[in-house]
């Protein structure tokens, strides 16, 4: 096999949660890029639209859906929904998220709730729904995005700290449960990218301190998610599985300044 098949996603059916916004837009079409068929899932039918058009532009006129995948039986419809248009799914990208910013004191069950049936419930369910589904197809790959706070401490987002926490310790659980059944589950772990997720939620002083502690000293782009995203999904990757990669400016790498 040579370098180009290595990272070739071609005629691979990657379903991507999260997919008409931010990362999970970007995912979208870096795949499609790499020749995938991608079926974009989010929750406001509008920016679904948008990113179907943005991948037929690329080549791939593929139907997404809108769907609300924290709902159970919203998830499960757009699962049998794929399958009967596709026949299967050979890639699952986890890529929708939510945040509130507060002092863990002042957080209410509401709260709670919403940003975890989000950020961890809705992906363990696709990722056990979804694969069944690979399992018995002998075959496939899942990219679960994280975060750096899924590594540190980070003040006013315990409840999404603990979210993405979660979210490394599923994909390394079913890494492990499913290895020996052609089922790969891997993690990218986001540094500070603007997207409409932290843009508008992150105060100026939180993004100078975000620069300052990033040695690269600038935010992401999120064009530059998708080598690793693509990596993970690909026949490159098919010795990895319960990795986390960090695609973060250095942050993670970085001691005391």
């Amino acid at each position: 096999m040579n370098p180009a098949e290595r990272f070739s996603l071609a005629e691979k059916v990657a379903v991507v949660l999260g997919g008409s916004s931010g990362i999970g837009r970007q995912i979208a079409l870096g795949f499609r890029d790499a020749g995938a068929i991608v079926v974009p899932v989010g929750k406001t039918a509008s920016k679904v639209a948008e990113v179907e058009a943005a991948l037929a532009a690329r080549g791939g006129g593929t139907k997404g859906y809108a769907a609300d995948v924290t709902r159970p039986e919203a998830l499960t419809e757009t699962i049998e929904r794929v399958l009967a248009a596709h026949g299967r799914i050979d890639i699952l990208v986890n890529s929708q998220g939510t945040t509130i910013l507060k002092p863990a004191e002042a957080f209410t069950r509401a709260d709670y709730d919403a940003v975890m049936d989000t950020n961890l419930t809705s992906v363990f369910f696709a990722c056990t729904e979804i694969g069944r589904h690979m399992l018995r197809a002998g075959g496939g790959s899942i990219v679960n995005i994280a975060s750096i706070a899924a590594h540190r401490g980070v003040p006013r987002t315990a409840i999404y700290t603990v979210s993405k926490h979660g979210v490394l310790a599923l994909t390394r659980t079913l890494a492990a449960e499913w290895a020996t059944r052609g089922v790969r589950v891997n993690a990218i772990s986001p540094g500070f990218f603007m997207t409409p997720l932290n843009r508008d939620k992150m105060a100026p002083e939180r993004k100078e301190a975000a620069l300052r502690r990033t040695p690269m000293h600038r935010f992401g782009e999120l064009d530059e998610l998708i080598g690793a995203a693509v990596y993970l999904a690909s026949p490159a990757a098919s010795y990895v599985t319960g990795e986390t990669i960090a695609v973060d400016g250095g942050f993670l790498a970085a001691g005391l300044d």
